[in-house]
């Protein structure tokens, strides 16, 4: 015996209402319908200037556009399933008040390029956001290393201690990395600000539109130029998300550096009470657990930047599913974690310290000022390199095996030179204990780039106007966007005043 026979003739289908199309309408209510209630008005603006739609029609669609956007609470809508989405809800708005009228307003576009514009749009305002929290941390690194620019640190290399140098030198290090990536940013946002609108479903259209018109009213640079593409190319997608990727990359290994300078074992940077969790068994523990959760948050925030360049893969080349709705608002994760991790660390960095007597323990403990004792030999003394490295690795040794410092090394010295050269060095114990202080160390390396004080001052005058350039450049991006949106405003109340 068989049961009923299901009615699968009436769109939707409730599973797919449930799995696709409701979740799809919230994303919509969510990030979009501002930005689609800019691209009515902007399309009407165009259609009227151009004369594709007459005065008689344009000021009844304006003043039913104005009355949906005045009265509709968006954010109360549940999905019925009545409309198919978000777009066809708001035309079957305008019908219902204009009648057949209500349907002019889609003459000339598609949601094809609709789509695609909205995408941009959302993208612009979050990477705008994100872009401010990346300006603060990179004026946080200046302001910082300009403060600590002779504190000295033990700088690493191969999780060993190796060389002096000063909190500000890798401070600027970190910053010209994060400087490069904003460039690099800023080129991922070039991207995003042209416009697709005008493209209609994939070959423009037979109406006379205005495409550079609807670009200014919205406030893009230019409309993107080939109308496939405009569909098709989701470069700006993959180019946004694989810029954002190397940021968190990067600033991921600066984080990691925090955690293991701040362990017990080495202890050179001192993170304040206010970023410390206390253990619940064991009370000794200062636990720097902020930056655990940089560390994974910056690993999300890279992960989910892959997931949209992964999501992309082999996709077809041309209007697809796969680059929009959903996809898109899966990588608006990406933003918010994005946005903790930058405004963490800038707090993070411009509290912690240097433990600067933890900094000389480290450093007499493992010899890091020997290659300018090599140096000194091969300057003052006259011997080759070789030579002179010799002698410092002795000394080292011989410092080493008594666990003593090396400024008190003398002795050593003064034995592997006689060993190596057959004479008495003219360094007195005052010239040797100069050579060796971690202050004669980074002074002598003044070259550009270096950790000597001037040196790092010259550093710093370029990066405040590398951050000035690029900094101005997002203005004026920010700028034109505040401006058109002023525009289009004005122009649309216009219209329902013809």
């Amino acid at each position: 015996m068989t049961g009923p026979v299901k009615d699968t003739s009436q769109f939707p289908d409730p599973v797919y209402k449930e799995t696709v199309l409701s979740d799809l309408f919230e994303g919509v209510k969510a990030n979009y319908a501002g930005h689609m209630a800019a691209i009515n008005k902007a399309h009407l603006v165009m259609l009227s200037e151009t004369g594709i739609l007459q005065p008689d029609q344009v000021k009844p669609l304006a003043a039913a556009l104005f009355e949906i956007d005045d009265n509709v609470d968006v954010a109360s809508l549940v999905y019925t399933g009545e409309h198919e989405d978000y777009f066809f809800y708001v035309e079957a708005l305008l019908r219902r008040k204009l009648g057949d009228l209500g349907g002019m307003l889609h003459t000339a576009r598609s949601r094809n390029d609709m789509d695609h514009t909205l995408f941009k749009l959302a993208l612009r305002t979050r990477m705008d956001r994100l872009w401010g929290e990346a300006e603060n941390l990179a004026r946080t690194f200046i302001h910082k290393a300009e403060r600590e620019a002779e504190t000295l640190i033990v700088a690493y290399t191969h999780g060993q201690p190796a060389q002096p140098s000063t909190f500000g030198h890798y401070l600027c290090a970190a910053l010209e990395v994060l400087l490069r990536d904003m460039e690099r940013l800023a080129l991922a946002i070039d991207t995003i600000d042209h416009c697709p609108m005008g493209a209609a479903a994939i070959t423009t259209t037979g109406f006379p539109i205005d495409r550079q018109r609807m670009a200014v009213l919205l406030g893009f640079e230019t409309p993107v130029l080939n109308s496939y593409g405009c569909i098709a190319s989701v470069d700006y997608v993959t180019g946004l998300y694989s810029a954002l990727k190397l940021v968190y990359v990067h600033l991921g290994r600066l984080i990691q550096d925090l955690a293991f300078w701040s362990s017990f074992e080495v202890g050179q940077l001192y993170v304040p009470n206010s970023f410390v969790q206390i253990s619940s068994i064991m009370p000794q523990k200062r636990n720097p657990v902020p930056i655990e959760h940089m560390r994974h948050l910056s690993a999300v925030t890279a992960g989910r930047c892959d997931v949209m360049v992964d999501t992309m893969r082999n996709t077809p080349f041309t209007d697809m599913n796969d680059s929009e709705g959903e996809v898109q608002q899966a990588g608006y994760a990406t933003f918010e974690s994005g946005s903790r991790v930058l405004r963490l660390l800038a707090a993070f960095v411009s509290a912690a310290r240097i433990d600067e007597d933890r900094v000389r323990k480290n450093a007499d403990a493992a010899c890091v000022t020997i290659t300018e004792l090599a140096d000194t030999l091969v300057r003052d003394e006259g011997l080759s390199f070789r030579q002179a490295h010799e002698i410092a690795a002795a000394t080292s040794k011989g410092v080493l095996a008594e666990e003593t410092s090396l400024r008190e090394g003398f002795n050593h010295f003064k034995a592997a030179f006689a060993q190596e050269t057959g004479r008495d060095p003219r360094l007195s114990s005052d010239d040797y204990r100069t050579a060796v202080s971690p202050e004669r160390f980074v002074s002598c390396r003044d070259r550009l780039g270096g950790p000597a004080p001037q040196a790092l001052r010259h550093a710093l005058v370029s990066y405040r106007d590398q951050l000035a350039a690029l900094a101005s450049r997002q203005s004026a991006r920010r700028q034109r966007y505040d401006a058109a949106a002023i525009a289009l405003d004005q122009t649309f109340s216009s219209l329902l005043e013809t």
